[in-house]
């Protein structure tokens, strides 16, 4: 049963970071699960506090997988009209997958800053501050979902 619940965990990892890029697969929530699977094996026990700190980890990084565009936003210049319209984009990306999340948030913002009374130029500079802010979400995924296959090959080595 141990192997099993190994190779379940080594696909949920490899789907966890896959994740980090696909928007249909929640990363970081998948790969915490191939951690989970590990532990149930009699080959490693992680410790309660391990296990707790990932799954926070887990969860500030999801949500703020949502936020951090609108941070980008925020401090590319853009305005309030900037902001509400990433969050709109986002939003709106949802329904578009999977290049509806990373067009939503910066089409959001653009617009969101033309629709404020801005030029074209800052509310580019707005519309590139949420992709950057995506693309830093996508990154910080990618270095959790790193770190627990790490942990997984270090704790059945």
């Amino acid at each position: 049963m141990d192997i099993v619940l190994i190779i379940l965990g080594i696909f949920c990892l490899v789907g966890g970071l896959a994740g980090c890029i696909l928007p249909m697969l929640p990363g970081p929530p998948l790969a915490y699960a191939g951690m989970l699977l590990l532990h149930f094996t009699d080959q490693v026990q992680f410790t309660t506090t391990q296990l707790l700190v990932w799954l926070a980890l887990v969860a500030v990084i999801q949500a703020l997988d949502y936020f951090v565009p609108l941070l980008g936003t925020k401090y590319s210049g853009g305005s309030k009209w900037g902001t509400r319209g990433c969050l709109v984009g986002t939003i709106a990306g949802l329904f578009f997958m999977p290049w509806g999340l990373i067009a939503g948030p910066f089409l959001g913002a653009f617009i969101g800053e033309l629709l404020g009374g801005k030029e074209t130029i800052q509310a580019l500079k707005s519309g590139f501050g949420s992709l950057l802010g995506f693309l830093f979400g996508t990154v910080v995924k990618c270095m959790l979902c790193g770190y627990f296959m790490w942990q997984f090959i270090v704790a059945l080595w």
